[in-house]
């Protein structure tokens, strides 16, 4: 199971995360990522890892845990 984490802090709006992954993310009125779902679904973990490879302000984290 992948859990979801971001951090509003470090985020600048790019927007990337949407643009690749809008099933899991979106920005907020203030232009910053907020999660949608707090777990990755079976299968999608590939579009959640790529959302988070490619954040320029690193704002995506990605928690591998068991079950």
């Amino acid at each position: 199971m992948t859990k979801i984490e971001t951090f509003q802090e470090r985020c600048i709006g790019a927007g990337n995360c949407v643009e690749v992954a809008a099933k899991y993310f979106d920005l907020d009125e203030d232009g910053l990522v907020v999660a949608r779902l707090d777990e990755v679904a079976a299968g999608d973990e590939e579009q959640a890892e790529r959302a988070a490879d490619i954040c320029p302000a690193v704002a995506i984290v990605l928690h591998q845990t068991a079950g």
